[in-house]
């Protein structure tokens, strides 16, 4: 803090000689950014830069909704992230899209016949690998959100490196696909005060989630029954699920689901 009044002292001085020296609009100007990025910069050093890995734990409210999820929307919040809608009470099932593994077009088509709007968070390999999957997404009207070039850490990256993770992606994809990606989710869920801020000041809303499984182990695929019910039954208002489309499961239940969950009264974000 002693430094943020320092440098604005400094600032007010060299903003009031400039102005006693050359009163022009340029000069103003010139002074009032540099007082800008001094905060900006002493503001970032203040973050702090410890790795957390988010997760909805597995207790609920009154209304079935993560604590986890809610206590991540207050502590965040102020970084443009979110786990759960508080706002709305539709559904958004979201997917991770890390790699090809042959059951997207299925998820599209289920998706496709319910009726349903996703969210599809892309690795830049797969941005490369799959036009004609990303190409109907885009065409049958989904979110395309950005997983981050390279899948690292993001709290592990310094301020330039998450940019270059956050630009290359998005780059591409408006390059390639004429789509400008403005939702993030962060590679396995790990963010750190510092890295939400980046992302945010990159125009950027960070999207976790209020419930997940584990979907994503392709030789140790859940059992459709019981994944299914786990699905239908953590069903809640504002609820933002991740799945992963490497799943088996997933690809084979998601209609079921789809319509178990709106048997219980609620609604998806439609397409």
């Amino acid at each position: 803090m002693k430094k943020l009044v320092i440098a604005f002292a400094a600032s007010v001085f060299v903003l009031s000689a400039c102005m006693e020296k050359e009163k022009s609009d340029d000069v103003i100007q010139k002074a009032a950014d540099g007082l800008k990025s001094i905060v900006a910069q002493v503001s970032d050093k203040t973050l702090s830069h410890e790795k957390n890995g988010y997760g909805q734990g597995t207790i609920v409210d009154e209304q079935n909704r993560p604590t986890g999820a809610l206590d991540f929307n207050k502590k965040y919040s102020q970084y443009g992230a979110k786990a759960i809608n508080e706002d709305d009470e539709k559904i958004i099932l979201t997917f991770d899209q890390g790699y090809e593994n042959g059951f997207t077009e299925k998820i599209l088509d289920t998706l496709k016949e319910k009726g349903v709007r996703a969210i599809f968070f892309l690795t830049g390999d797969y941005a490369e690998k799959n036009p004609d999957l990303i190409k109907r997404m885009i065409e049958d009207g989904h979110i395309l959100g950005s997983h981050t070039q390279s899948h690292y850490s993001m709290p592990e990256l310094s301020a330039d490196e998450i940019k270059d993770e956050l630009d290359t992606i998005y780059d591409y994809v408006k390059k390639h696909y004429g789509y400008e990606m403005t939702l993030l989710r962060p590679p396995m869920g790990e963010f750190s005060e510092f890295s939400l801020d980046q992302t945010n000041k990159a125009g950027y809303t960070t999207i976790m989630w209020s419930y997940a499984y584990r979907d994503w182990v392709t030789d140790d695929q859940p059992d459709k029954k019981e994944a299914a019910n786990k699905l239908i039954n953590a069903a809640h208002k504002g609820a933002i699920y991740l799945l992963h489309s490497v799943s088996e499961t997933n690809a084979a239940v998601l209609g079921e689901v789809i319509d178990g969950i709106r048997e219980k009264g609620f609604e998806f974000d439609k397409l």
